[in-house]
């Protein structure tokens, strides 16, 4: 398996996938023109990992803004973190959002709903996005 990195654009997300650390870590904001082929490596990936990869999972989940085709790629996301969490891996979800932002917040919280998955809800403060 082969580690994933994406460097941000205006218009798309960091995305570091690292098959070794079982890390997924997504940053940014999330607008791309074709949002299924920019997200279909990643969905690949954790393709790969859930059917041979290692124990835990964990994934960093901070974005400012994502629109309608960018959310359907990330519920497609969050169906692969499940798929892993359902072989009997250990997942860590961490939903990063900036302080005061309710409707990123809320996004989280309807993935998290929707998939039956555990999110761990972390407010910071704007200039605090590193992970």
């Amino acid at each position: 398996m082969e580690k994933v990195f994406i460097e941000p654009t205006r218009t798309t997300p960091m995305v570091k996938f690292d098959p070794d650390e079982g890390l997924l870590e997504m940053k940014g904001r999330s607008s791309p023109e074709n949002s299924i082929q920019f997200y279909q490596k990643v969905l690949d990936s954790i393709d790969e990992y859930s059917e041979h990869g290692g124990g835990e999972f964990t994934a960093n989940i901070a974005f400012e803004y994502f629109n309608t085709s960018s959310s359907k790629c990330l519920f497609d996301v969050f169906k692969r973190v499940r798929k892993i969490e359902d072989s009997g891996r250990e997942v860590t979800i961490n939903w990063f959002y900036e302080e005061g932002d309710d409707d990123m917040m809320e996004a989280g919280e309807d993935y998290s709903d929707l998939l039956n998955l555990d999110f761990n809800f972390r407010e910071i403060e704007e200039d605090d996005l590193q992970f």
